[in-house]
């Protein structure tokens, strides 16, 4: 596996040196500096020079470098170098050079911690934290029993400790989807699709297993369900009529895959706390909440009229919050006058748009904003590109996916109650209409 990693800043400084076998010298962290770092040609993240393989993540202002001599796996090697950047995250709060700099000596003992001859062991924040920690929280916090923290660190579930108590027993489900679209000046839609994500707080004592259902009809990449990653297999099939249709799905490590496979129940034995459960894209069938109809003229070169309707798609007892459109102006724009049914709406001449806000958006119905802006004459005028709107919103128990939780069951040998909330949120990602 891998005999060393290095991290270096943008100009090429070599900040940590770990070796972990003797076939990786010091003088590659020049042939590194020399070969990637000063040449602005290379782009791909592997570069095999010789027999010695360098394969580096550029995160914040800092390169992480894993160094390999033998035909080691490039899956695993990425996937620890992304773990670690969440480990630093995790520590520091943000990874980047400061940080490394400020906490060199706690970046050498993660390291002699989670790779061992260069293989990686437990990256997992919570058991690390038992007993490694910084000076200034060793010394408010009395140090966990040494054979807690050798059960934690070796045992089945590195992301769980088995003597966790709550007077109330609860766990909180949050779906949460970004949803974006790119739409043609006639209405076409010319791209739509979700970036999903299942996010679950869980404060449940002992160690419970969870089952989870999702819809009825729910299709997904049944091929290469493997428990590594977690990420189940690419494209799926297309689905009945109604159904849901999910792709890229990746799972937290928890989740028994196996189980997944032949009945379809996410089941697992969650860890303490936030996590994420479920990750996951859908490209049909999807639902858009807001459909914008946009009219501008040019009247000659001195004025821009414009009329936009938004027309929200979802229940009339759903609303929509933090509503904003952002509609482009020329470059050479002087005044804008507009009337709007619902919200505010203000030019922002350094931005170069009329800023719509809709604080409270109510399901089906519809608002207009009419403008009109003023140019000033140019010597040398462009034709106007016309850059696409945008739209940013937030909406609550709504999913574009159609993605719908059935159940969550909490099974715990004390057999005690637990409470479970769920709550959907969409949110805007790219939603342009040209």
């Amino acid at each position: 596996m891998l005999s060393g990693i290095l991290i270096f800043n943008q100009k090429g400084e070599n900040l940590i040196f770990r070796a972990f076998r003797n076939d990786c010298r010091p003088r590659l962290a020049d042939v590194f500096r020399i070969q990637v770092i000063s040449n602005s040609q290379v782009r791909s993240p592997i570069l095999t020079l010789g027999s010695t393989t360098f394969s580096h993540v550029k995160h914040e202002n800092i390169y992480l470098v894993a160094i390999t001599k033998s035909n080691a796996n490039a899956a695993l090697v990425f996937e620890f170098l992304y773990r670690f950047v969440g480990l630093g995250k995790a520590y520091f709060g943000k990874f980047d050079e400061e940080a490394v700099k400020n906490n060199f000596v706690l970046v050498y003992e993660l390291l002699d911690e989670i790779l061992d001859f260069g293989y990686p062991q437990n990256t997992e924040t919570d058991t690390l934290k038992m007993y490694i920690t910084t000076e200034g929280v060793k010394s408010e916090r009395a140090m966990e029993d040494s054979s807690k923290i050798t059960m934690q660190a070796t045992g089945a579930l590195s992301w769980r400790r088995a003597d966790i108590k709550y007077r109330k027993n609860e766990a909180f489900v949050d779906v949460i989807e970004d949803v974006n679209l790119l739409m043609s000046a006639a209405g076409t839609v010319l791209r739509a699709d979700v970036n999903g994500q299942i996010v679950m707080r869980a404060y449940l004592s002992g160690t419970p297993e969870c089952k989870f259902g999702l819809n009825d009809r729910l299709t997904l990449g049944e091929d290469n369900l493997q428990p590594s990653g977690n990420r189940a297999g690419a494209k799926a099939t297309r689905a009945a009529a109604g159904s849901v249709t999910l792709e890229d799905c990746q799972f937290h490590q928890c989740v028994k895959l196996g189980k997944f496979d032949t009945d379809r129940i996410i089941s697992f034995i969650p860890p303490d706390g936030e996590f994420e459960l479920m990750r996951y894209r859908a490209t049909e069938n999807v639902n858009l909440p807001f459909k914008v109809h946009a009219i501008v003229n040019e009247i000659g070169k001195t004025k821009v009229e414009y009329s936009i309707a938004v027309r929200a798609n979802y229940g009339s007892k759903l609303f929509a919050t933090n509503v904003v459109v952002r509609i482009p102006t020329p470059l050479n724009t002087a005044r804008i006058t507009e009337r709007t049914s619902q919200g505010k709406a203000k030019y922002e001449p350094e931005h170069n748009n009329i800023v719509w806000k809709i604080p409270r958006f109510t399901g089906q119905s519809e608002y207009v904003l009419s403008a009109e802006a003023s140019l000033t004459s140019m010597t040398n005028q462009k034709a106007w590109s016309r850059p696409p709107l945008n739209l940013s919103f937030s909406l609550l128990m709504f999913t574009s996916s159609g993605l719908l939780v059935r159940y969550l069951k909490v099974f715990e040998k004390s057999n005690y109650s637990s409470v479970k909330w769920v709550r959907y949120m969409t949110r805007a990602g790219n939603y342009e209409i040209r």
